[in-house]
């Protein structure tokens, strides 16, 4: 029987001048995983790491890297976030909004599969359940953030 919840904390609460440091505390404080926010600039108005950071950190930490990816094109960086080390991908829903977009989609959920990591789709708050609905049966998890 799988867990209903799980510990993944953000390392946008970590001191970025300590990061491998705070990520290895917040192991020996029981987290289950690290939960890694993606931010480009656009599709939200900040920044944040890249799969260089993310694959440094694999190197030294024990618990798998979620990453979640709050910018315009998972599509591409999805899968150099994948070779870097993440041990799961998530990408939004808001950005499902054609058919070139659901088809890249399902491209990267295919291919997280693939390498055997966890695929997601986050929804804000405020967007309908039911975008996510026709998804789920290609999911391991939904993330609403």
């Amino acid at each position: 029987m799988s867990r209903a919840s799980i510990i993944a904390p953000s390392l946008l609460s970590a001191d970025f001048a300590r990061l491998g440091e705070d990520c290895l505390r917040a192991e020996a404080a029981g987290a289950d995983w690290h939960h890694v926010d993606v931010m480009d600039g656009h599709f939200v108005p900040n920044l944040t790491i890249g799969p260089s950071v993310v694959r440094a950190l694999a190197r030294v930490l024990t618990l798998p890297l979620d990453v979640h990816l709050m910018i315009t094109d998972p599509w591409t960086y999805g899968p150099k976030f994948l070779e870097a080390g993440a041990a799961g991908i998530g990408f939004h829903a808001e950005l499902l909004v054609d058919d070139r977009a659901e088809s890249s989609a399902r491209t990267l959920l295919a291919e997280v599969q693939r390498q055997g990591a966890r695929r997601c789709i986050a929804i804000n708050p405020a967007t309908d359940v039911d975008v996510v609905r026709p998804w789920l049966g290609d999911l391991d998890m939904v993330l609403v953030m």
